[in-house]
């Protein structure tokens, strides 16, 4: 072996172990994350020789970040909870599946642009687990609810919860122009609801017939959410995902009872769709989202620039605008607004605990496990960075073609569009600074890729079979949507080529 070869070999074994361990031995994300963290830490100490403060700052600043985010997390579940144990999102769902007595309108209301609100407001993993059972609701078998559920969990996630993606994904990156590069080519996802409709239509009796004859409604219906989105970047990247998902709602209830683009032919996939005894009217059930949506924006407005600042042998600076807080006092006021008992907040309150200290320690294991590989340059050894070394294998003008596939590997290991971008970002980032093309643009084509990526993430497909009681369907979902994610992936990536040319 060439002594050259050494470092750069060190460099991704551990990267290695982490697809070992988590692919073939089957270990638990969490322990794969430690494990990997672990080598990368003897490795950093005993062979790059990595100051000693330099490792402090790894750890420490992969923590700070990581509770910014489980503040997001801890808030979303909080406030998602609180509105399934007051019937809310029941009513809810409710009310989305009766805009239209056509099984093709109902199933793309629910799994494209409720899916895209719910991630837009609450993400890592929450869309599919809260539309699938819907979904089975509406006459899809679980097997189909689940891939279709899958499907529209992939473009929304570019800008996540409130912009946690790229805001938290790529800490430390210049991401200026990245929101919006990513919001153009996140318009690709307008073919989401066309595979949806593919989907639940073949297989049927007539169903090249009722493919086509919806299909105008279908293509309407990405494109009245991927081009709003785009142009509610300006407001911030929080905003995207949320605000488009609602115009694109608006827009289509009053298509929908204006007859523009509605198939001719009314189907439903159950003779009656049973009724259910709701407890409260439109306006009440959709409440809690129009006071989110509020103090998002006015958050937004008043505390986006003030933060707090932290130093400890390094600086952290937290941002007082964290959507996770704004969660919470939407939470609380849904709450004091319907005079529920106390008992509300607290069984809320240890739900979002549960939920958010997982995802929590994954992300400080990968937060810190990238800031070493990025901080080991700093050492006695003289040995290049880990990163340095690591990025050479990166180094190839098909990297704008390869940026999505990577971006969607991350998420397919990680369940989480901001794990792969914590993951990769570094690494895209030096490798296309070193190649002389736009970081700005390489960054949204993985984070791009690793939205699409999410359908077909296995944390989400096992947390969607969990809440709809569905052993062992792993291999089938994925089957099922591979195919337009492959398409999807290979759309953004060609684009990357022809841009960057």
């Amino acid at each position: 072996m060439n002594i050259d070869s050494i470092p750069i070999l060190l460099s991704v074994f551990p990267f290695l172990v982490f697809v070992f361990l988590l692919f073939i031995k089957k270990v638990p994300l969490i322990w794969a994350s430690a494990i990997t963290l672990a080598i990368y830490t003897i490795l950093a100490i005993f062979y790059w020789q990595i100051m000693p403060s330099f490792l402090y700052v790894s750890y420490g600043k992969g923590f700070f970040v990581a509770v910014d985010i489980f503040i997001i997390i801890f808030g979303a579940i909080f406030f998602l909870e609180i509105l399934k144990d007051l019937k809310i999102i029941k009513n809810i769902s409710y009310y989305l599946g009766s805009l239209s007595k056509d099984y093709r309108i109902q199933i793309i209301i629910v799994a494209w642009f409720f899916e895209c609100f719910i991630e837009g407001t609450a993400g890592f993993g929450t869309p599919a687990a809260v539309a699938v059972p819907i979904l089975i609701g509406l006459g899809l078998t679980p097997m189909k609810a689940l891939i279709v559920g899958l499907l529209g969990n992939s473009t929304p996630g570019v800008f996540g919860a409130a912009g946690t993606p790229i805001k938290m994904g790529f800490v430390g990156l210049n991401t200026t122009l990245v929101p919006l590069y990513s919001a153009l080519l996140n318009c690709v996802g307008f073919i989401i609801p066309v595979f949806m409709l593919w989907f639940i239509t073949s297989g049927r009796t007539n169903g090249k017939k009722e493919f086509f004859d919806a299909l105008p409604f279908a293509i309407f219906s990405g494109l009245i959410f991927v081009v709003p989105s785009l142009l509610f970047v300006f407001f911030g990247q929080e905003f995207p995902t949320i605000l488009g998902s609602v115009f694109g709602l608006i827009v289509i209830v009053i298509s929908v009872k204006l007859g523009f683009l509605v198939p001719k032919e009314i189907l439903s996939l159950s003779e009656k769709r049973e009724e259910e005894k709701l407890s409260m009217s439109p306006y009440k059930a959709f409440l809690p989202y129009i006071i989110l949506l509020s103090l998002l924006i006015i958050g937004k407005i008043i505390f986006e620039n003030i933060g707090i600042s932290l130093f400890l042998g390094f600086k952290h600076v937290f941002n007082v605008f964290n959507p996770g807080f704004f969660f919470i006092i939407s939470g609380l006021l849904v709450v004091f607004i319907w005079k529920e008992k106390f008992e509300v907040i607290l069984n809320s309150i240890k739900k979002a605990l549960n939920g958010a200290i997982h995802p929590f320690f994954i992300v400080f294991l990968m937060l810190a496990m990238v800031q070493i590989i990025v901080n080991s340059g700093n050492n006695y050894s003289g040995i290049l960075s880990a990163i340095s070394l690591m990025t050479k294998s990166f180094e190839t003008v098909l990297l704008p073609l390869f940026a999505p596939f990577i971006g969607a590997f991350g998420s397919f290991m990680t369940g989480s569009v901001t794990v792969s971008n914590i993951m990769f970002g570094h690494l895209f980032n030096i490798a296309a600074t070193n190649l002389s093309m736009d970081t700005s643009i390489i960054l949204s084509l993985g984070v791009v890729g690793a939205a699409a990526g999410n359908m077909i993430a296995l944390a989400d497909i096992l947390t969607a079979e969990a809440v709809t009681g569905t052993k062992n369907g792993e291999v089938g979902v994925i089957k099922g949507v591979i195919i337009p994610c492959l398409i999807y992936l290979s759309i953004v990536g060609i684009i990357g080529i022809i841009v960057l040319r």
